[in-house]
């Protein structure tokens, strides 16, 4: 993909893989958008198998913005402005079409803290 360099790929890969979001949820967010509390009422639909659920809508709202940093989600806008719905960018869209195996692919313990450290320092 031009004018996105690696850095940006690899830090969104380590993004995705690290968050407990399915192929359901970004194939989703492609096409129609979400929004985190649609995405907590249906759980069963858009929790991956390798961690554990969210608490409330908000958690999941922080993980949007996460990911919106990194540039794999965006607002949707409607005629009044930004909505609570995210959708994929071209940099999400690229990476979940070039490498869907990223959603399956166990994450180390090391890389997950790594990412939080990470996401921390960036939100702080």
């Amino acid at each position: 993909m031009e004018g996105i360099n690696r850095k940006s790929i690899k830090r969104a890969n380590k993004a995705i893989r690290c968050l407990p979001f399915n192929s359901e949820f970004y194939k989703s967010a492609q096409v129609s958008g979400l929004s985190a509390e649609n995405v907590f009422q249906k759980k069963g639909k858009y929790l991956s198998n390798k961690s554990s659920w969210f608490k409330d809508s908000e958690e999941i709202e922080n993980d949007f913005r996460w990911l919106i940093v990194i540039g794999v989600l965006r607002r949707e806008v409607d005629g009044q402005g930004l909505t609570s719905r995210v959708r994929l960018t071209p940099l999400g869209r690229y990476i979940i079409e070039k490498t869907p195996e990223i959603l399956e692919e166990k994450v180390l313990i090391v890389e997950k803290i790594g990412n939080f450290i990470y996401r921390k320092i960036i939100f702080n």
